[in-house]
Formats: C-alpha cells, sequence, structure tokens
C-alpha cells in the first residue's frame, strides 16, 4: 500500500508540474491580456478536473485495500474462533 501512495504522490507532483510549466508558458507568452486570461482559466479548468479524477482513483484503490484488510481479518478471525472452538 505505501507503494501505491508513493507512486499516486508522484502522479500528483507531475501534474502539479506540469500545470504550473503550462500556466507560467502561458503567462510570459506574447499575447494579448484577455486571451491569456481566457486560456489560464481553461488550463485551470483542465487541471481541476485531472485532479478530481486521480483524487477519485486514490480513493478508490483505498477503498479496495481497506476491504481487503477487512475480508483478512474477519478470515483470521473466523480460523481463531474455530481453533478456540478445538481447545475447548
Amino acid at each position: 500500500m505505501e507503494k501505491n501512495c508513493n507512486s499516486k504522490m508522484i502522479i500528483s507532483s507531475l501534474l502539479i508540474g506540469a500545470a504550473t510549466g503550462a500556466v507560467l508558458g502561458i503567462l510570459f507568452a506574447p499575447d494579448k491580456g484577455s486571451r491569456t486570461r481566457r486560456k489560464i482559466s481553461g488550463k485551470t479548468e483542465d487541471m481541476v478536473d485531472s485532479i478530481e479524477e486521480k483524487f477519485e482513483d486514490f480513493l478508490s484503490g483505498i477503498r479496495k485495500e481497506v476491504e481487503s484488510v477487512k475480508d483478512k481479518a474477519n478470515e483470521m478471525i473466523e480460523v481463531a474462533k474455530a481453533k478456540a472452538d478445538k481447545m475447548k
């Protein structure tokens, strides 16, 4: 799970870096202010959508991990109960 979390952090960092680079590129491009603002607005919306999608994927992965841990814990409880019953 730690490896999964680290890869999510790397992906998030790359997305933020790419978005920052795109915004800086637009800001330093020789264009009219209104046109530049439109470009930034469009890039911002794209970035927000991408981050939301990655966050949902991250949450989905966490939910799957939690369910897996619950299932394993329940199996261990059942095995322990069976062993306790045999000892009686």
